[in-house]
């Protein structure tokens, strides 16, 4: 796919709006996770260099359209930026009209809150290219959904362009899947097989070995016919689960499934882990994590791949106990010489939580946008940039 790309453009004197994915986790005003906003810096850096005034634009979690509260704001996010890039990011709030002077850094407050952003109105997307020379969609985590934002802005915007992360996202993804080093490993896991079947069965036809985890793995042990007590799983789904591990065994592969398992008998930051055989699962028993046996099974899996895909934690990792499995999977990521590609929210979360940071090949900020080009759907903000090209 053919798109212009930010470092061909001239940028002097230019008005630059920057369509950036900065949704980190703020909790009481403070940042979880700043991944996402060190990722955006380099394309915010480009820019100012070459002598251009730069507008911002992201979303931050899922507030009410035409109002906004105080955690729906962005000012600890303008904060954090400001941090990394050693000076001020005022956030503005009336922005309409607005003109960015050359070397001066804005952002504009939480896009979501705008009226017609998420049902991508071409009157918002009017207004937001009104402030801008060159429009750059450098939000890969959002290319997957048509927005205001990322869709009708780059309908109207003088120039319309990917930026550097944009860029590299789909370089990097594009390497993974168009002619992966075999073996190809997936990792898919969650708490629901409805929300990644698509991308699971698209995954059977492509990869070698296929690794669940969460309440995924629950499903498809369910359908195995193994007792899984009273964990998360869907058991209307069980045929599509059976489809799903038949197709990659007519290809030779499999569907690694844990023998072993750490279960507490109810979801709580202080429940006692407990290991147990798969067999030994009671009624009362619900399942947070794949056992030490389990584990080390997967890790000789990853450490044979040629490429390994990563999109979510095989276990509640967020709790010290039930994260040995997790932990574990991703040491032997990082250890494997394979290619690896992590992208996800969570599964952020946990590079960063185990600190492999350095060892995963390629860092998508992706979660859905991820998913959907590894299941060789067309990401609309991605295809406007072609057509506008």
């Amino acid at each position: 796919m053919n798109f212009k790309k930010l470092t061909d453009q001239a940028l002097a004197g230019k008005k630059v709006l920057i369509r950036v994915d900065m949704n980190v986790p703020v909790k009481d005003g403070k940042i979880g996770d700043d991944t996402r906003i060190r990722a955006s810096l380099a394309t915010i850096e480009h820019c100012l260099k070459a002598g251009a005034g730069v507008v911002l634009m992201t979303h931050l979690g899922r507030p009410t359209e035409g109002s906004i509260t105080e955690e729906d704001k962005l000012a600890p996010v303008a904060a954090r930026l400001g941090e990394l890039l050693g000076r001020d990011v005022p956030v503005i709030t009336d922005w309409t009209g607005f003109t960015v002077k050359a070397g001066e850094l804005v952002m504009l407050e939480n896009i979501r809150t705008n009226v017609g952003e998420k049902k991508n109105k071409d009157e918002l997307g009017q207004a937001y290219a009104a402030l801008c020379d060159v429009f750059v969609n450098d939000a890969f985590g959002t290319a997957h959904r048509a927005e205001a934002s990322t869709h009708a802005v780059a309908k109207f915007a003088p120039i319309a362009c990917a930026g550097l992360l944009l860029s590299a996202e789909l370089d990097a993804l594009g390497k993974a899947l168009a002619q992966p080093a075999r073996p190809l490993v997936a990792i898919v896991a969650g708490s629901k097989v409805s929300t990644k079947l698509t991308i699971l069965e698209s995954l059977a036809d492509k990869v070698d070995q296929l690794i669940v985890g969460g309440g995924i793995a629950n499903t498809f042990l369910l359908a195995e016919g193994k007792q899984i007590g009273k964990s998360l799983a869907e058991a209307d789904l069980l045929e599509q689960a059976r489809a799903v591990i038949a197709k990659i065994r007519a290809r030779g592969g499999d569907v690694p499934l844990p023998t072993d398992v750490v279960v507490g008998q109810k979801f709580d930051a202080n429940e006692p882990a407990v290991v147990k055989p798969l067999s030994a699962v009671t009624e009362s028993d619900m399942i947070f994590d794949i056992g030490p046996d389990s584990a080390a099974q997967l890790a000789e899996v990853v450490a044979k791949a040629g490429t390994i895909v990563w999109n979510g934690p095989v276990g509640v990792f967020e709790f010290d106990q039930f994260g040995k499995g997790t932990e574990e999977l991703a040491r032997a990521i990082a250890a494997s010489p394979a290619f690896s590609i992590a992208g996800g929210g969570d599964t952020l979360a946990a590079v960063a939580k185990y600190g492999i940071t350095e060892q995963v090949g390629y860092i998508s900020t992706g979660g859905g946008a991820f998913l959907e080009f590894l299941e060789g759907k067309t990401l609309p903000a991605v295809d406007i940039l072609a057509q506008r090209a």
